[in-house]
């Protein structure tokens, strides 16, 4: 069996600090990018070289393990090859039941490892990435490609290319994610936390406030339950260890302040974010579940969600606004998937649990990056736990300091 890793990611032709910078200034987002990328390269579809293509080579016969990645900032993509089925066998370095598709859906910061056999008449296919946007916001639409090419044909043959989903294909996403399952066998059992001791939900909002310094006199803010996260001068790990006051609170509330019909109507009106360095203090070995809901403030939109330190199991998502009464007794608590970052849908909720058994300070962020610079994370502070080996190791001595 042969093995590929791929990277799809993005591409600006300009410094992306300098970017960013301006972006702040105006107190807006910053420009798309102007290109995808699979393994750093754009591929043919771009006015490029072919030494600005990435070519997988493979023998008639044999299958392939490919370890996809999605490496964008902004952007979750779809990805498929020309002629070829994959055969999807692990999320977020987690085995999963497997199951047979044609494309697959990849946020940022998330992975997913497929089988692909070369078992098609030799020749040149298209590898294809291309974001996924379901709501009326700019992207970067696009299309990256790489070529998987059969061995001894010359590359002078033209490669077809694959057929992607619509880049607004919603109804696709959801069935592609209520696929993954996690695998539940007496070998690999899945320890899903059957009874919850912390319900959390958490609103996911944006919102314009003030900014007398941005020129237009006003600026983009990203929040949970309408708080918008500011990052300490002093690492929020270093405080909590050394018990160094004043760097953060633990008052992050677990509902929002003010409930309202979350996916109803556009609400542009400004529920008085707040801004602060504010974070959630959960007991060792407790169990949490969390319930993140997407928002209608200023827009609806997909949010990729990363939490560190942990792994955790996705038990439901839909659309709408979450009702415990009814969406709870819908949970799959027999094979959910295990991963490290899920997608929030587009108006919709996802409801995640997870034991806090690795204690420290572990964040939890959209893993869009324009979002968590606008403040869009939080932190959970993991209390020590009773034994010995239950608590934060010391800092090494020669860790350099902040």
């Amino acid at each position: 069996m042969g093995r590929f890793v791929f990277g799809a990611g993005e591409w600006w032709h300009a410094d992306v600090e300098k970017l960013v910078n301006k972006a702040n200034q105006l107190g807006s987002p910053p420009n798309k990018s102007d290109a995808h990328t699979i393994n750093g390269k754009p591929g043919p579809l771009f006015p490029c070289s072919e030494k600005h293509t990435f070519v997988m080579e493979v023998e008639q016969g044999k299958t392939y393990l490919l370890r996809i990645i999605n490496s964008a900032l902004n952007d979750e993509l779809f990805f498929g090859i020309a002629g070829h089925s994959m055969t999807v066998v692990e999320v977020d370095a987690v085995y999963t039941k497997s199951f047979t598709t044609q494309a697959l859906l990849i946020a940022p910061g998330q992975t997913t490892n497929v089988l692909v056999h070369a078992n098609q008449i030799p020749g040149r296919y298209f590898m294809a990435a291309r974001p996924f946007m379901d709501v009326q916001l700019p992207v970067d639409n696009n299309t990256a490609t790489g070529i998987l090419e059969y061995k001894g044909i010359p590359n002078t043959v033209l490669p077809t290319l694959p057929h992607l989903p619509k880049s607004n294909d919603s109804a696709f996403a959801f069935r592609y994610n209520k696929r993954l399952r996690s695998l539940n066998s007496p070998q690999f059992p899945t320890n899903v936390p059957l009874q919850v001791d912390r319900n959390l939900f958490y609103t996911i909002g944006l919102a314009r406030n003030s900014c007398p310094a941005c020129l237009n006199g006003t600026r983009l803010m990203a929040s949970l339950n309408n708080i918008s996260f500011t990052m300490p001068e002093t690492a929020l790990l270093q405080a909590h260890y050394f018990n160094v006051k004043g760097v953060f609170k633990t008052d992050f509330p677990d509902q929002p302040p003010k409930p309202f019909n979350y996916t109803g109507a556009p609400l542009t009106a400004n529920l008085k974010t707040t801004i602060g360095t504010r974070l959630s203090k959960i007991a060792f070995n407790s169990t949490v579940e969390l319930v993140l809901q997407d928002t209608n403030l200023l827009s609806v939109e997909s949010h990729p969600f990363h939490l560190h330190g942990y792994n955790f199991f996705v038990v439901g998502t839909g659309i709408g606004n979450f009702d415990p009464g009814k969406d709870a007794p819908k949970y799959n608590l027999i094979d959910p998937p295990e991963r490290n970052t899920v997608g929030v849908p587009t108006g919709g909720w996802t409801a995640i649990r997870f034991r806090a058994d690795n204690p420290g300070v572990w964040f939890l962020h959209c893993h869009l990056e324009i979002h968590t610079g606008w403040g869009l994370k939080t932190a959970f502070v993991v209390e020590d736990g009773p034994g010995a080996d239950q608590g934060i190791l010391p800092p090494p001595k020669d860790l350099p300091k902040c």
